[in-house]
């Protein structure tokens, strides 16, 4: 590792003592918090004081809209002490882009306002380069190269982020059709490269439930030749594809112009930071169209406490010990599994998922347990505890070790009550 940025003082955030939640270094299931300790935290705490909001066990991924993931302690400290100055952003902003772009080994990079806002922010670059004037135009570019080129299968719900910087998309199902669609309009390709996994976008799935790409589905490498060949730069959209860790400076080594990565999740930086990665004249370009500069970009401001955390959060997860996660994790889901053995009408079990770690596959039979799997989720979020999972799997790496108990112990007692033998 090379010499630690100054940025950050005194502080040593390299150690391997980081806090971990759900995957605390320890092989134990034993630890000082307990199951009642959780359940009396559940039903007290700043979010029922302060707003009567009632937090829920997180044994889902790292989903944005069921709260993301879990900061490191060195994260939060360092945003509380980065509270208590004030910078220049500019500067800031340079300094966080160059430390990043370091860990990541990319030509240059900047800090955004989460995922999406770096697909933006990556669109307009490619919009504008770094004409002022045309920055000015979005979202309504008058010129006419201004077309981001997807094949179909690369598709989802959030690529909007392309056409709310003022592109238009233009779908080509085959290879054959996007390279004849790629023309002198064509300002940007783009890629999800979640499609090496599975073809629908969202959690890793159990490996046997999993839905393998087509074979006519480009690969996100594929597409970045493409782009090399034509002139047309290629962003690769990995954000939330961790682990692996070697995901993170994978899409960069592969020649991608561009790459996305969310800031929470796996990471675990704020859920409100982002990192775009890429060429040196694109990532100026974005930064002319990003927040302090009033562009399209400035309603995605990304304060001085966060940018702080993101660096801390990069840090950290470059250093740590991915491979003892991954131990630690298969431990806690056959466990799990374990508890869950001996309930009528239930299987529960140990699954690998296209990720490569574990969790538990969960299924039963209606005729037993009389509820859908919606409205099993509907019953545990209305519970006692709350708790939520996502898709048919119980997902552990979020559970620190005495929720997991209270996860098992409301999963048994809710199945147990609902078996029938009718």
């Amino acid at each position: 590792m090379k010499q630690r940025n100054k940025l950050f003082g005194r502080r040593q955030f390299l150690g391997t003592t980081l806090a971990l939640g759900a995957s605390a270094h320890a092989s134990s299931l034993t630890t000082e918090e307990t199951p009642d300790s959780v359940s009396r935290a559940l039903s007290d705490n700043i979010y029922t004081r302060a707003l009567g909001v009632r937090p829920h066990l997180g044994a889902h991924e790292h989903i944005s809209r069921l709260g993301g993931s879990r900061m490191t302690e060195e994260t939060m400290e360092a945003m509380a002490e980065a509270n208590r100055y004030f910078v220049d952003m500019h500067e800031l902003n340079d300094a966080a882009g160059r430390r990043v772009a370091e860990l990541l080994g990319a030509p240059a990079a900047m800090v955004t306002a989460g995922g999406f806002s770096a697909m933006i922010l990556g669109a307009a670059a490619c919009l504008t380069g770094t004409d002022v004037e045309k920055c000015d135009a979005l979202p309504h570019p008058t010129w006419s190269k201004r077309e981001c080129l997807v094949q179909t299968r690369h598709r989802f719900g959030y690529d909007r982020a392309y056409r709310a910087a003022g592109m238009t998309i233009v779908e080509a199902a085959t290879e054959e059709a996007l390279v004849e669609k790629l023309t002198d309009n064509t300002a940007m390709i783009a890629a999800l490269a979640a499609v090496e996994e599975q073809r629908v976008f969202g959690p890793p799935k159990p490996k046997k439930r999993a839905l393998r790409p087509e074979d006519d589905t480009l690969m996100p490498a594929e597409l970045i030749a493409i782009g090399k060949k034509a002139g047309v730069p290629v962003l690769v959209d990995m954000a939330s594809d961790l682990p692996p860790a070697s995901n993170l400076t994978r899409w960069i080594r592969a020649g991608a112009d561009l790459v996305v990565v969310s800031g929470g999740k796996g990471l675990r930086g704020p859920q409100s930071s982002g990192i775009l990665a890429g060429r040196k004249d694109l990532i100026e370009a974005a930064r002319l169209n990003a927040s302090p500069n009033g562009n399209i970009g400035r309603g995605m401001k990304v304060g001085k406490e966060e940018i702080v955390g993101l660096v801390v959060a990069l840090e950290a997860y470059v250093a740590h010990d991915h491979a003892r996660d991954i131990e630690i994790w298969a431990e806690r889901a056959r466990w799990l599994a374990n508890e869950l053995q001996g309930i009528p009408g239930v299987t529960a079990e140990y699954a690998v998922n296209t990720k490569g770690y574990a969790d538990v596959d969960l299924s039963w039979d209606e005729a037993v347990i009389p509820l859908t799997h919606a409205e099993l989720r509907e019953r545990l979020m209305a519970g006692e505890p709350r708790m939520t999972y996502d898709g048919t799997t119980v997902r552990v790496r979020q559970l620190r070790t005495a929720e997991l108990r209270v996860v098992a112990r409301t999963l048994r007692e809710l199945f147990e009550s609902l078996v029938t033998t009718a």
